[in-house]
C-alpha cells in the first residue's frame, strides 16, 4: 500500500512526536516503508517570510515589496530558524551540518533578491512579476528548511531516507508544477526509505501565484495522484470535528469519522482547513481516498473522505462559519420580472475578482455574502451608482452541513435552536442538493449559535 501523507507546520514544530505517532521507529508496528511525507514549514516560519496569515502583519516580503534593506531581516530569520534546529537535536539533528544548510540557502536567496531589487530599479520589467517571484522565493525557504531537518533526523536514527527537494532553487529550467514532481519522482522508491518532500513546488506558472498560501497541499495533491497513492494522509493538530473545539470545547467537539468530498467543498468554501478546493478535486476525480488525523492521537482512525460516502443515516456531521463576512444586499425596484438582472450584477463583482460564499435572491433584492477581506470602497461605489439601495452589513455566516441531511427535520431543528437562544437569521440558502443550510446572522451572536447548534444537532446524537 503506498500512501502520500502531508504533515502541518504545527505538527512538525514539534518533530518528537511526528517520529513518534507518525512515521515510528524500525522494528515498531506503526514503522513502514510505502510512505511518502509532504511537510510544511515549522509553525510561524512562513508567516515571517510573508505575512502573518490572520492578522497580515508584515513579514519579509513586505520589506522587499518597499524597496527596503531585506539582508537583516533575513540575518535576524536565520537566527529565529537556528534556535528551531536546537530544539531537534536531542533527537539526531546534526546541528552544524543543519546550520550550513541554512546559511548557504538564505546568502543565495539575499543574492536573488537583490538582483530583483536591481532589475525593478531599471524600470524595464513589470513590478508586479518581480514582486510575485520574491514571493515564490522566500516561501520556498520554510518548506525546505524542515524538509532538510528531516531527513538529517531520520538518517541520524538509522532510518533510511531520502530527500525530494522540489523547489528548484538552482534549477534555471523552466519546468511547470506537474514535470518537476514527474521528473523528481523518477529514481525514487518508496518502498526502500522513507520519503520526504517539500510542501513547495517551483513551478513556471506560479504555485504562490495560482494557489497562495494552501500551496503545500497542491504539492501533497499532485504528488498522491502522480503516483496513484491507495490513499491520501494530512495530519494536523487537530480532528476534523462537528465544530470548532476552541468555541464549544474539546470534549463537545465530535470527530466526524466520515464524510464526502461534497462535504469538504463545503468547508473549503467558508474557509474552513480541512483541504484546499485545489487540492481536492484532483484526489477526487482520480478516486484517491483522503484521510484527516490528529498527530497526537495516532491510534484514532480520524476522518475518512471519499467520493461517494452518504451517511447511512441522517446527520448532522459539522456546524461551521465564519464571523468575518459581510452581506452585500441590492435592492432594486425594477428587478422584478427583469431576465439577466443578477448576470448584471454579477459581472461587476467579477470585475473586481470577487467571489462569493452564498447568494439570497427575492422578487427585487440580492443579498450576497463576501469576505470582508475583498470588500473595497471600489465595489461599493460602482454598486452605488448602478442600482437603486445597497446595503452593506458586517455579518457571521453559520452552516449545518452533512452528507445525509436531506430530511424534512433537520432545517427546522437547526432554525428552532437559533431562535430559542433569540438569535436571528437575516438570510438563508439551501439548494436542492442539501449538503449545506447557511444562515446569515448578526456578528455578536456567532460564537453563541456555533455553540448551541453544535450541542443540539451534533453533540446530542442530532436527536
Amino acid at each position: 500500500m503506498l500512501t502520500v501523507e502531508k504533515i502541518g507546520g504545527t505538527s512538525m514544530s514539534q518533530f518528537d512526536d511526528v517520529l513518534k505517532n507518525i512515521i515510528g521507529e524500525p522494528g515498531t508496528e506503526r514503522f513502514k516503508f510505502g510512505r511518502v511525507f509532504v511537510v510544511s514549514a515549522y509553525g510561524g516560519v512562513t508567516n515571517k517570510l510573508l505575512e502573518d496569515k490572520k492578522t497580515k502583519a508584515p513579514g519579509i516580503y513586505q520589506i522587499f515589496v518597499k524597496g527596503e534593506d531585506c539582508e537583516s531581516a533575513l540575518d535576524e530569520l536565520l537566527e529565529e530558524l537556528l534556535k528551531i534546529n536546537e530544539k531537534f537535536v536531542a533527537i539526531g539533528l546534526d546541528y552544524e551540518v543543519a546550520k550550513k544548510f541554512l546559511e548557504e540557502r538564505i546568502c543565495l536567496i539575499k543574492s536573488y533578491l537583490h538582483s530583483m531589487h536591481e532589475i525593478i530599479s531599471s524600470g524595464y520589467v513589470e513590478r508586479e512579476n518581480i514582486f510575485s517571484s520574491a514571493r515564490e522565493l522566500l516561501a520556498s525557504l520554510g518548506e525546505a528548511h524542515s524538509a532538510f531537518n528531516s531527513v538529517n533526523i531520520l538518517k541520524n536514527r538509522g532510518i533510511p531516507a531520502r530527500l525530494v527537494d522540489l523547489t528548484g532553487l538552482r534549477d534555471s529550467r523552466q519546468l511547470t508544477i506537474n514535470e518537476r514532481i514527474e521528473l523528481a519522482f523518477k529514481d525514487v522508491d518508496p518502498f526502500k526509505e522513507i520519503v520526504i518532500v517539500t510542501g513547495y513546488t517551483k513551478g513556471k506558472e506560479g504555485i504562490m501565484r495560482q494557489f497562495e498560501r494552501g500551496y503545500s497541499e497542491i504539492t501533497f495533491s499532485r504528488i498522491a495522484t502522480h503516483l496513484k497513492a491507495d490513499e491520501a494522509i494530512i495530519h494536523k493538530e487537530f480532528h476534523l470535528s462537528s465544530a470548532d473545539p476552541k468555541i464549544v470545547g474539546v470534549e463537545k467537539a465530535v470527530p466526524v469519522g466520515r464524510t464526502n468530498y461534497d462535504v469538504a467543498d463545503q468547508l473549503a468554501d467558508i474557509g474552513m482547513e480541512a483541504i484546499h478546493p485545489n487540492a481536492s478535486k484532483p484526489l477526487e476525480m482520480a478516486g484517491i481516498s483522503l484521510r484527516l488525523k490528529n498527530t497526537f492521537e495516532p491510534d484514532h482512525p480520524g476522518t475518512l473522505i471519499t467520493t461517494d460516502y452518504i451517511g447511512p443515516e441522517a446527520k448532522i456531521e459539522i456546524i461551521a462559519g465564519s464571523d468575518k463576512v459581510v452581506v452585500v444586499e441590492i435592492h432594486d425596484s425594477l428587478m422584478v420580472g427583469e431576465i439577466g438582472y443578477d448576470k448584471e450584477i454579477m459581472e461587476v463583482f467579477m470585475r473586481h475578482s470577487i467571489s462569493y460564499i452564498m447568494k439570497a435572491t427575492n422578487a427585487n433584492s440580492i443579498s450576497l455574502v463576501i469576505w470582508e477581506d475583498d470588500l473595497t470602497d471600489e465595489l461599493v461605489e460602482e454598486l452605488k451608482a448602478e442600482y437603486q439601495t445597497v446595503t452593506i452589513l458586517p455579518s457571521a455566516i453559520v452552516c449545518v452541513i452533512g452528507s445525509n441531511i436531506a430530511v424534512p427535520n433537520i432545517l427546522a431543528k437547526a432554525t428552532s435552536t437559533l431562535a430559542r437562544n433569540h438569535i436571528n437569521v437575516n438570510c438563508v440558502s439551501q439548494s436542492l442538493r442539501q449538503v449545506n443550510m447557511q444562515f446569515v446572522i448578526d456578528r455578536e451572536n456567532y460564537t453563541k449559535a456555533i455553540y448551541h447548534l453544535n450541542a443540539d444537532l451534533c453533540h446530542n446524537n442530532n436527536s
